[in-house]
């Protein structure tokens, strides 16, 4: 007897799947001020979150969605470079409050405004560098379809499970090209919980236990004060400037990504025995990456694969996987490989070489050329 394989088809663009996950995930409020490639997140977000704000610029987005973490609705924007750059200091802001928020970048080709409808993957440097000190922002990527749902649900559990603003990296073909996905696919989703404060004890607004995390009490409550502050603060939130109470509570936002990195550790990774070389690719590039690896191995050539989905904190195990392999192929659609170079300096080992592109996406051939001309 044959078993029968049901699909759902649909021909659907990656900012529905986005949206309908965040949602189900928890996700409370949208805020946001239209930007090119980022508007039909906008545009959904108006027809599916239980409440939708329209700012009139993105330096409001985000102290808006400050406000409403504050009151323990979490809240989701999505932008573009020139938005984002506009919210980083709010995003400082965000992040030593310990307010969870989720912020979809839409990348697109720069510098500047460059051109709103061409996609890149050029702002993992502003990403890397959004908070000042070192901190380091979890930030995922998404690579494809099945991404645009699992990766937004693993934004809003990261976001509330370590009270902080979460990045969703995405590009421009990822969120706005339609293309044919099984909806059975999809997992079922539950939603994500606050992790708040039910301790008889007094309430120390950073007070954290054994996980580092403070538990979360909203300012709508009356049985505790609550204290938000983006100063430098000890644990019930009074301002210390460098006394070692203070610095110690600053060092711990570090150290809570550090305790729980391994919980929003997420890459798919394809090894083939006998492979000497390893592709290393993220988000749109990362299909065609997956295509280069398939047509290879028709040919007999062997070749592995890493798609990173957790792009920071820089997870040790991505150094773990190509420590393995002579020849390592890094392929990323930005001018100067950034990736490749926060991952292994300026100035890397000859081994490591990039594939790279500016205003066009990468294509299948191209990786494949440079694995056959180290195979």
């Amino acid at each position: 007897m044959t078993e029968t394989t049901h699909k759902q088809m649909a021909f659907i663009d990656g900012s529905r799947l986005i949206t309908e996950a965040c949602v189900q995930a928890g996700a409370e409020v949208f805020v946001g001020y239209p930007i090119t490639p980022a508007n039909l997140l906008y545009s959904y977000a108006n027809q599916r979150y239980p409440a939708m704000m329209a700012a009139p610029d993105e330096i409001t987005t985000l102290q808006w969605m400050t406000g409403y973490a504050s009151l323990g609705k979490l809240p989701v924007t999505a932008t573009s470079f020139p938005g984002y750059a506009l919210m980083i200091e709010s995003i400082n802001m965000a992040m030593m409050m310990e307010l969870p928020m989720v912020i979809i970048l839409v990348q697109r080709l720069g510098p500047a405004t460059g051109t709103a409808t061409n996609g890149a993957q050029g702002d993992l440097n502003v990403v890397y560098g959004t908070v000042s000190g070192g901190f380091q922002l979890p930030t995922f990527c998404i690579s494809n379809l099945q991404d645009c749902w699992d990766m937004s649900v693993k934004a809003v559990e990261t976001a509330l499970k370590l009270r902080t603003p979460v990045v969703l990296l995405t590009s421009k073909e990822m969120v706005m090209t339609q293309m044919s996905f099984d909806l059975e696919k999809l997992k079922p989703v539950s939603k994500q919980a606050w992790k708040l404060f039910n301790n008889e004890m007094p309430y120390q607004s950073y007070g954290a236990g054994g996980d580092l995390v403070p538990g979360f009490l909203p300012v709508t409550q009356s049985e505790h004060q609550v204290r938000f502050t983006a100063s430098t603060h000890n644990k019930e939130g009074i301002l210390q400037n460098t006394t070692p109470e203070a610095l110690d509570n600053t060092r711990r936002l570090k150290a809570k990504l550090d305790l729980h990195a391994n919980d929003f550790l997420e890459y798919e990774y394809d090894p083939q025995e006998g492979s000497d070389a390893i592709i290393f690719s993220f988000d749109v590039t990362a299909q065609a990456s997956r295509e280069a690896v398939q047509r290879l191995r028709e040919e007999n050539q062997k070749v592995s694969l890493l798609i990173a989905r957790t792009i920071f904190p820089i997870p040790s195990m991505y150094h773990t996987i190509l420590s393995k392999y002579k020849h390592i192929i890094i392929a990323e659609e930005n001018l100067d490989g950034q990736y490749r170079h926060l991952l292994f300096g300026s100035h890397h080992a000859g081994h490591v070489v990039g594939i790279n592109a500016i205003g066009r996406m990468i294509q299948p051939e191209e990786i494949m050329k440079e694995v056959r001309k180290n195979g």
